[in-house]
C-alpha cells in the first residue's frame, strides 16, 4: 500500500463574524485557497482526481455540494470533480483523512481537501432550522430535551475542576501566543490574503485574564463559559495537496509531511466535546508512539475546558499545546478549521524541525478526529 503526504497546505487569514470577509462568497474563499495551492505547487489542477471539502451549514450560499461550485469558481477544468463532507466541527480534517485513505489505497494519485464555512453568510445551526435535528428517540436514550456544545463545555468544566479563572488564563495565553506567532511571521508561509486581509482578525491583542472575567457568562448565570473562553464565529478556507511519496518525487514536489496516522471516535454526546481524549489514544496506540512521543499538539480550542482536561488526561506538555494560540484567539470557522489548523501544524512542524505532530478536535454529537503527522525531512534522516 503507498503513503500519503502533504505536498503544501494553505489557509486564508481567519475573519471575524460580519468581518472583511463577510462579503466574499463561500466558493470564492475556497476557489481562491484552491488557486494559491495550485499556484505554490505548480500543479496542473487538470491532473487533481478529486476536490474533497468540509463545511457544516449546507444551506444557502454553502449549498449544492459547495466543494464543486468551488473547482468551478477557482476556473479549474470541468473534469475536476468535488465532494463535500459533514463531520460537524471536523469536518476537513475528516476531509484530509479521506484523501489520505483514497491515496493510499490507489484511488487517487493527486487530491485535494479542505474546507469553508462562512458564518457571516450562513448562520451557525441553519441546517437545523426547518426541523428538530435530533429525534424523540434520541432524545429518550439519554434523558435530554436536546444536545449543546456549550451545555458540554460546562459538563466539562464541572467535571476537571477547571474555575473561571484557570479558563480565562487559558484564553489570554491562546491570544497572546497567537499575537506573538503573527508579529515574528511564524503564519507568514501559511496564509493566503484576501479581500484586504493580511492576518487573523479576531485576535485580541488587549486580552488580560482581567478583562476576560468582565464578561457574561453565556449559557449558565452560575457558570464559567463566556464569549471570551469560547472559540469565536469566523469565516475562512484552507487547502492541502495529498499524493503519495513516489508521485511527488516523480512530479519533482517535495512534501512536507506524511500522513501517519489517522483515527475517528464517540464519546457522550451530552458532555459532546470529551472525544478529542479517546481519539488521542486510539491514534497513539496505532501509530506505536507516546504523548512524549510528539512534539507539538493542535487540539481545537472550541472551549477552553477542551484542550485543558485533554492536556489533563494526556499528560501533555502545556509548552507544545496550541503553540501558535488557537480558536479562541483566531476563530473557528466550523468545516474550515479542520485543514485550518492542519495548515498551522504542518508549517509549524517544517519550521521548526518537529519530527511528530498531532491534531484533533471536538465535534458535534460527541465525535473527534484525531491525525498524527511525520516530518519528512526528519524521518528520513532517522532512517
Amino acid at each position: 500500500m503507498r503513503d500519503a503526504v502533504i505536498v503544501d497546505a494553505v489557509r486564508t487569514p481567519i475573519g471575524k463574524r460580519n468581518g472583511a470577509l463577510a462579503g466574499i462568497h463561500p466558493a470564492d474563499l475556497s476557489a481562491h485557497v484552491l488557486r494559491t495551492l495550485a499556484g505554490r505547487t505548480r500543479l496542473d489542477p487538470g491532473d487533481v482526481d478529486d476536490v474533497i471539502w468540509g463545511c457544516v451549514g449546507q444551506v444557502g450560499d454553502q449549498s449544492g455540494d459547495i466543494a464543486r461550485t468551488a473547482v468551478l469558481a477557482a476556473g479549474w477544468p470541468v473534469s475536476v470533480p468535488g465532494t463535500t463532507v459533514d463531520r460537524r466541527c471536523g469536518s476537513s480534517q475528516q476531509a484530509v483523512h479521506f484523501a489520505a485513505a483514497g491515496v493510499a489505497a490507489g484511488h487517487y494519485d493527486l487530491v485535494v481537501a479542505g474546507g469553508v464555512e462562512s458564518m457571516s453568510r450562513v448562520p451557525m445551526g441553519s441546517a437545523a432550522r426547518d426541523g428538530a435535528p435530533h429525534p424523540g428517540s434520541v432524545l429518550e436514550r439519554f434523558g435530554v430535551d436536546g444536545f449543546g456544545q456549550g451545555t458540554g463545555a460546562e459538563l466539562m468544566a464541572a467535571r476537571w475542576g477547571l474555575s473561571r479563572q484557570v479558563l480565562d488564563e487559558y484564553a489570554a495565553r491562546s491570544h497572546a501566543r497567537a499575537a506573538e506567532a503573527a508579529d515574528r511571521g511564524a503564519l507568514d508561509g501559511q496564509l493566503a490574503p484576501i479581500g484586504g486581509l493580511e492576518a487573523d482578525e479576531g485576535v485580541r491583542r488587549d486580552s488580560t485574564p482581567e478583562t476576560l472575567a468582565a464578561l457574561k457568562t453565556a449559557f449558565r448565570p452560575d457558570g464559567v463559559i463566556t464569549a471570551g473562553n469560547a472559540s469565536q464565529i469566523s469565516d475562512g478556507a484552507a487547502a492541502l495537496l495529498i499524493t503519495s511519496s513516489d508521485l511527488a518525487r516523480a512530479r519533482g514536489m517535495r512534501p512536507i509531511a506524511r500522513v501517519h496516522t489517522v483515527a475517528v471516535t464517540g464519546d457522550d454526546p451530552v458532555m459532546m466535546l470529551t472525544a478529542p481524549i479517546a481519539a488521542t489514544a486510539k491514534a497513539l496506540k496505532q501509530a506505536g508512539l507516546g504523548i512524549d512521543d510528539i512534539g507539538v499538539y493542535e487540539v481545537n480550542e472550541a472551549f477552553a475546558p477542551v484542550p485543558l482536561a485533554w492536556q489533563a488526561e494526556t499528560g501533555a506538555h502545556g509548552d507544545r499545546l496550541n503553540p501558535l494560540g488557537g480558536a479562541i484567539a483566531t476563530g473557528h470557522p466550523l468545516g474550515g478549521t479542520g485543514a485550518a489548523l492542519m495548515t498551522r501544524l504542518v508549517h509549524h512542524m517544517r519550521d521548526q524541525g518537529i519530527r511528530y505532530g498531532l491534531q484533533t478536535m471536538c465535534e458535534g454529537g460527541g465525535m473527534a478526529n484525531a491525525t498524527v503527522l511525520e516530518l519528512l525531512d526528519t524521518a528520513e534522516a532517522a532512517r
